[in-house]
């Protein structure tokens, strides 16, 4: 396993991470299973675990928190976000001091730590002034509950606001931001990116396998394999990746795994971090197995012949409006 640095700060993580957003809980043999996931990862030379308070209702924040008492504190590095809905009250949800305040002292009992390495705001919460916002982030770090902190899906105006404001206001760095990236979904390339790079703030990237559409188990004019995402997914986010146009793509950049000898899965994880701004991708695993498999990414340097073969077969068009 190799480690990069977020952005231009000291802490290092595993090029490959493992999140909580889909893990199973349900029942005694899928918590063993996830268990088994997490030693696995740990074993294979992850450090970086993600997870959030909304994943199953503090239930993932809880789960984790008990495998991971079991390893040294230094060892891993571990994050959470905030902003999504835990209770009925007004001020049970979004980004205001209140709930950041009282949401990470949750978060810290339920990962039995004393702090987290690092914090996200999951979303933009257009109710409050993300000064208050990031006066509360700073003030977290200051107190020692977190370490780093930034961002998920904001927009890019939203994220040159809140470096500005950091800025002007003289608080602690806006360390890393948590955006959707995969060869289905780059709108990242238009101008996050460079945003990240001109401040030295790291990207961890999740979704790397676009729900799943970049394994290789969808096919076009095939039956959903029995228990995959799509057969149960209440979002349905994965079934509507299922387009005649998105599956073609999948044939043919399955012909390009295969002629480098290696699982899409594993392409599309290593074509992510051919960025040198992404420090991490995060990826779901329901069993130990997958696991391992995308671990195997972060020894593959794709060639350059492949890489612009997959940008014949993506068709990629950043956006772009001339003036004049």
């Amino acid at each position: 396993m190799k480690y990069r640095n977020i952005g231009k700060w000291g802490m290092k993580v595993s090029e490959v991470s493992l999140g909580s957003w889909v893990t199973n809980l349900n029942g005694g043999e899928a918590k063993e299973i996830a268990k088994e996931t997490v030693k696995a990862a740990f074993d294979a030379g992850v450090n970086f675990f993600d997870c959030a308070d909304a994943y199953s209702g503090g239930e993932a924040e809880r789960f984790l928190g008990d495998l991971l008492k079991d390893y040294p504190r230094n060892s891993y590095v571990v994050s959470s976000k905030v902003f999504f809905p835990m209770g009925p009250g007004a001020n049970d949800w979004g980004l205001s001091r209140k709930h950041i305040f009282e949401q990470v002292d949750k978060t810290l009992k339920n990962m039995k730590t004393d702090y987290l390495d690092m914090y996200f705001c999951h979303r933009f919460d257009p109710t409050t002034p993300i000064e208050e916002t990031m006066q509360a982030m700073s003030d977290l770090v200051a107190q020692g509950k977190i370490l780093y902190y930034g961002v998920s899906e904001w927009s890019p105006v939203q994220i040159t606001e809140a470096l500005a404001i950091v800025k002007e206001m003289r608080l602690r760095p806006l360390n890393v931001i948590q955006p959707q990236y995969n060869m289905m979904d780059r709108y990242i390339e238009d101008e996050i990116i460079g945003i990240c790079e001109k401040n030295g703030v790291g990207i961890v990237t999740f979704s790397p396998l676009s729900q799943g559409l970049l394994t290789g188990k969808y096919r076009k004019g095939q039956p959903l394999p029995a228990g995959s995402r799509a057969t149960w997914q209440a979002d349905r986010q994965i079934n509507n990746l299922l387009t005649d146009e998105n599956l073609e793509k999948v044939e043919k950049l399955l012909a390009v795994a295969d002629g480098l000898g290696i699982p899409l899965s594993v392409l599309s994880l290593a074509w992510i971090l051919r960025q040198k701004q992404v420090s991490a991708v995060i990826t779901g695993a329901s069993k130990a197995s997958q696991l391992l498999s995308n671990v195997k990414a972060s020894e593959v340097t794709l060639p350059q012949d492949a890489i612009e073969e997959i940008d014949r077969i993506l068709d990629y068009h950043p956006f772009c409006r001339r003036i004049g």
